[in-house]
């Protein structure tokens, strides 16, 4: 991993200067993860409504969490130019991307077992009939 000491060599007395290309994407970059962060809060609370729903509801209402502290936090950085700020952007982050991985596995996991479950439905339906 890179040491991000070197990211602290501006000095905060100086002028503001202009955006530039990457700071507009970064202003982008994290007002899309909070925008993405409270749709994912807003998903995951409707969605936990229901109880076989709150299996994939929480965890979608965690990581939106995440990704909004994780945009904060960068966007801390952006301010303060604080190497802590982004290293707990980046953590943030990370757990955002480690939550989806497992709804994105489970998701698959339940969508085997209702393709099984169909299969040998109608397998046990076509059997009886012949």
């Amino acid at each position: 991993m890179e040491d991000f000491n070197d990211l602290n060599s501006v000095e905060l007395n100086e002028e503001i200067k202009s955006l530039g290309a990457f700071g507009f994407k970064f202003n982008k970059m994290t007002s899309d993860m909070k925008f993405m962060g409270m749709f994912q809060i807003i998903y995951g609370t409707l969605t936990s409504l229901t109880i076989i729903g709150a299996i994939f509801g929480i965890p979608m209402l965690i990581s939106g969490l995440r990704l909004r502290e994780a945009a904060d936090e960068l966007n801390t950085f952006r301010r303060t130019n604080s190497t802590d700020a982004l290293r707990r952007g980046f953590e943030l982050q990370g757990k955002f991307f480690n939550i989806q991985k497992i709804i994105i596995l489970i998701g698959i996991a339940i969508f085997v077992i209702y393709i099984l479950a169909i299969v040998l439905f109608f397998g046990s339906i076509f059997s009886s009939i012949t």
